[in-house]
């Protein structure tokens, strides 16, 4: 069977969730096929590395040490693929292989141009990771909307995709908004009318179209979106709002998404939902409530801890408990009288001072009330650092990257990453394994004496002061296999009081949830 393609488009506005949308497509269809999801972004970065949390939300770690999309996430929650770097093209890479092409003189002479040149190298690079991958089905999302200039030049690589592979191996998705203005209670298609007819200005002509809609999409409105945009009423799907993204696939498989793709695509993979829908539904009726403090500087975009929201999630699922999250801004934190009133603390990862002593400060009065806490990354950094000061009696122990002068580095960077001086990429990036201390807390988490979790992160825990820490009572409860840099440490006099130097939340499945994760939440209800 040849590689069959979808290709995900979004119009009217961004974050509509085609993400979303192209992860829940390839649930639907992955019992019998191997899919792969590639991501095309317009943007000029290389990756999102070097961005801001605010301005692009979380950077998604691979195994691979690849900083990528955080769609990449639900592509690999919803598949359950293990995502390559490669996988996610940015026009920043096109523009770069293109000048290493050109001067490498590949283009033997000619004027190197937008068509064919740019396009060929997208469409090339789709097709070798189609082919290196053995794909069955590839889902290719093309960020942004149509209409930004950023994405002409996927959008004309897609369109020519069609004639490359025949239109009966290809099917293209538009994902558009059908809004219901306050005070007319009616759904309006213009939107999608409009956002259609931009498309196949570009000569991409839909075969299915997804309203997002607050609510179903009526009979009226799918003939009157047919009628205007070339698609029967069948193929016009909604895009329903819901609490719990797990919830599109279901709604996807109700309105007869899978025998539309199986029907043009000629291909047979039927959904399986039923283990998916009984972790949905334990989500939607939770037989408890706990609430959990999350204690950061980025709480105000929460899409910078998406990872870390979707491994509660599976938690819900799996222990049928409501989690209200507590958002807390550690930047001008004045006391903890909030801990009073949550059942755990997390504190996520991050970069720079700010916010810093109102999270120590946070760590130090969790440990002395003992409140379950889950620290990540910067989380067991500042756990190290509120100990040495208040538990070792180290004065003025900190971290060199808040305090280079600081008497007492108990955590200091990486050796190797002193002379570098470029940002993106250049991190400990990627699935990195510890060996796990025996009779540790994390060790009967995992069940396992070695295991393997993201990393992005330039310092560590001081060696200088492994002894000092053991010392006061800090358990290392998992170290790389050189026994040189911390990975996991605890305290275990504690209901539960545990931290990572890597990114857990990155690995975490709806049927197979993050073991600290799920440690913890088990914690914060007893």
């Amino acid at each position: 069977m040849p590689t069959k393609y979808i290709i995900v488009t979004g119009g009217v506005l961004s974050g509509l969730g085609k993400g979303i949308a192209a992860a829940s497509i390839g649930h639907l269809l992955s019992s019998k096929l191997k899919i792969i999801p590639i991501k095309c972004d317009g943007y000029l970065n290389v990756d999102p590395g070097t961005m801001n949390p605010f301005e692009h939300g979380e950077v998604f770690v691979l195994d691979d040490g690849g900083e990528v999309d955080m769609d990449f996430g639900h592509y690999e929650r919803f598949l359950g693929v293990t995502c390559k770097s490669k996988w996610n093209l940015t026009m920043g890479k096109v523009f770069d292989m293109v000048r290493k092409k050109e001067r490498r003189g590949d283009y033997l002479g000619k004027t190197v141009q937008y068509i064919p040149h740019v396009t060929d190298v997208i469409k090339n690079h789709i097709f070798d990771v189609s082919r290196e991958e053995q794909a069955d089905l590839v889902i290719v999302e093309i960020g942004g909307t149509v209409g930004d200039i950023e994405n002409e030049l996927f959008l004309e690589s897609v369109r020519q995709l069609r004639n490359d592979v025949g239109s009966q191996d290809i099917l293209y998705v538009h994902l558009t908004y059908v809004p219901i203005p306050y005070g007319v209670n009616e759904q309006k298609s213009k939107p999608t009318q409009q956002s259609v007819n931009l498309l196949m200005q570009r000569g991409i002509f839909p075969d299915v179209i997804i309203g997002r809609c607050s609510q179903f999409l009526t009979k009226e409105i799918k003939a009157k979106i047919s009628s205007f945009c070339n698609v029967q009423p069948s193929a016009v799907i909604t895009g329903l709002d819901v609490e719990d993204i797990y919830e599109i696939p279901i709604i996807f498989e109700e309105e007869g998404l899978p025998e539309i793709i199986h029907k043009k695509l000629n291909i047979y993979s039927p959904p399986d939902l039923r283990k998916w829908k009984r972790l949905v539904d334990n989500i939607r009726n939770p037989k408890r409530e706990i609430t959990i403090a999350m204690c950061g500087k980025y709480t105000k975009l929460e899409d910078s801890y998406a990872s870390i929201i979707e491994s509660l999630n599976h938690c819900s699922a799996h222990l049928s408990c409501k989690i209200v999250l507590k958002w807390i801004e550690t930047t001008d934190l004045k006391d903890t009288s909030f801990l009073d009133e949550v059942d755990g603390v997390i504190i996520p990862g991050g970069f720079g001072s700010r916010g810093t002593e109102g999270k120590i400060e946070v760590i130090r009065e969790a440990r002395k009330r003992n409140v379950p806490f889950l620290g990540l990354c910067l989380g067991l950094q500042l756990a190290v650092i509120e100990f040495a000061r208040n538990v070792c009696n180290l004065e003025g122990a900190n971290s060199t990257e808040m305090a280079p002068d600081t008497p007492h580095p108990v955590i200091d960077i990486l050796p190797e990453q002193k002379e570098i001086s470029d940002k993106g990429g250049t991190m400990r990036l990627g699935g990195y394994t510890a060996v796990l201390k025996e009779g540790s807390l994390v060790h009967s988490l995992y069940g396992e004496r070695e295991v393997s979790e993201r990393h992005r992160h330039r310092y560590e825990v001081n060696p200088a002061y492994h002894s000092i820490m053991e010392a006061g009572g800090m358990v290392f409860s998992g170290a790389s296999r050189d026994g040189r840099l911390v990975e996991f440490i605890e305290l275990p006099h504690l209901k539960f009081f545990v931290a990572t130097q890597a990114h857990p939340e990155l690995k975490s499945r709806m049927e197979n949830p993050a073991p600290l994760f799920y440690g913890f939440i088990k914690a914060c209800l007893n």
